[in-house]
């Protein structure tokens, strides 16, 4: 028909005429370039449309407070231990059976009070035997007396010669040394027979009995032989407090001492064991005289009251001795402050919100926070939770906290 197109004439090529020509691999190969390029534009495209619409994370939330100011005194925190002032060994004096106890383990016994009771018998017979001895020797006395009375009388009369009056003399005084020397056997035999009951020599606390009813102990009373240890007696009130104080605290305490012109530090607050706070006080009553070469320390020691009777020997106790008046200082919570190194460093915000590390050198814990000697002023603004998601110099969204004293917090040295 007239009216179909010839489509070679229209200018189409079909697949048939490419198939012909010898151009068909060219053609095929721009069209794949073409549509691999669009593909990877509308891809790239896509992308950074993508990447454009991601968000940036919003700085980190931190809580921030200036340093707390207080007033704080100077002060020295030892490790101490308790002892007792007076500590006895019983020990029998003389020998014999133990026949009697008269306490309970761990009383509290007052000074006087029968504890041990040794089999007497054997004392009481010496002192028996002592004490007829005595009355011998005491009519031996007489006897001579008078004999040297009638020689006495003879040789005035001139009936009796001077050597017999000279002997009657020598009888007489002879009898007068057998009187002493009885008298000294009966107070040693007495003596004896009092060591046989053993009594408190103060008021403390004893031990456990080391040596039950019916054994045999041996005694010695110039303690130079062999002799039991029955049992152990403490002083209770007051007590000791031992500690030890490093050669640089030493210094410190001597300048504090010095620039006061007075005995600052001879008052200590302790904190036993199982105290929360400082609430007993005792007094520095001892310095030692030389510090000791090997731990570079030097030992003294405090009286502590104990009229309640609840400390106890070896038991350990925190002792603060104050060195200087209470002076303004600056503090931080102790997680506040971290470790760098030999350093110490916090976190400090600046006007723009931008997080810098600043060097601190700290002191000992007060009502649980951190004294910061140098470092710091008192209009810095200190991170004081959220430190773990902090970086330095990176900017912060902060929030405005409060750092609290705390009396009741337990308080330490310095870090290390």
């Amino acid at each position: 028909m007239n009216n179909r197109i010839d489509q070679t004439e229209a200018g189409v090529t079909t697949p048939t005429r490419l198939a012909r020509s010898g151009s068909v691999r060219w053609v095929g190969k721009g069209v794949a370039t073409v549509v691999i390029a669009a593909v990877a534009a509308t891809a790239f495209h896509m992308h950074w449309s993508s990447a454009a619409r991601v968000v940036a994370p919003p700085p980190p939330s931190v809580t921030v407070s200036a340093p707390l100011q207080r007033d704080i005194e100077g002060r020295l925190g030892f490790l101490g231990q308790f002892s007792a002032v007076n500590r006895v060994e019983l020990r029998a004096q003389v020998g014999g059976t133990l026949t009697q106890i008269h306490f309970k383990d761990g009383d509290i016994v007052h000074k006087g009070d029968l504890l041990f009771e040794i089999d007497p018998e054997p004392y009481q017979i010496k002192l028996s035997e002592a004490t007829a001895e005595l009355e011998s020797a005491n009519a031996r006395l007489v006897l001579a007396t008078r004999e040297l009375a009638r020689a006495q009388e003879l040789q005035r009369s001139e009936a009796g010669t001077v050597e017999n009056v000279d002997q009657k003399v020598a009888e007489q005084r002879a009898a007068e040394a057998a009187v002493d020397n009885a008298n000294a056997l009966v107070r040693d035999a007495r003596f004896d027979l009092d060591r046989c009951k053993i009594t408190a020599p103060f008021t403390g606390r004893i031990g456990t009995h080391l040596v039950s009813t019916g054994n045999l102990v041996s005694g010695s009373r110039a303690g130079s032989g062999p002799t039991t240890l029955l049992a152990t007696i403490v002083s209770l009130d007051p007590l000791y407090l031992d500690f030890d104080i490093s050669e640089n605290d030493y210094a410190v305490f001597q300048r504090s001492r010095e620039s006061q012109n007075g005995p600052l530090a001879d008052t200590v607050n302790i904190s036993p064991t199982g105290d929360g706070g400082f609430g007993r006080t005792g007094t520095l009553n001892f310095i030692d005289n030389t510090l000791d070469r090997a731990s570079g320390t030097i030992h003294a020691r405090a009286t502590i009251p104990n009229s309640d009777l609840s400390l106890t020997p070896g038991g350990f106790a925190r002792v603060r001795l104050a060195t200087t008046a209470p002076q303004p200082a600056l503090l931080v919570p102790d997680a506040a402050v971290l470790d760098d190194q030999t350093d110490h460093m916090v976190y400090v915000v600046g006007d723009d919100d931008v997080v810098s590390p600043r060097k601190v050198e700290i002191g000992d814990l007060r009502g649980g926070l951190r004294v910061i000697r140098s470092g710091l002023s008192s209009t810095d603004r200190v991170v004081i939770d959220g430190i773990p998601a902090v970086r330095p110099g990176s900017k912060i969204s902060p929030h405005a906290g409060t750092i609290q004293f705390s009396a009741e917090q337990g308080e330490g040295g310095a870090k290390s």
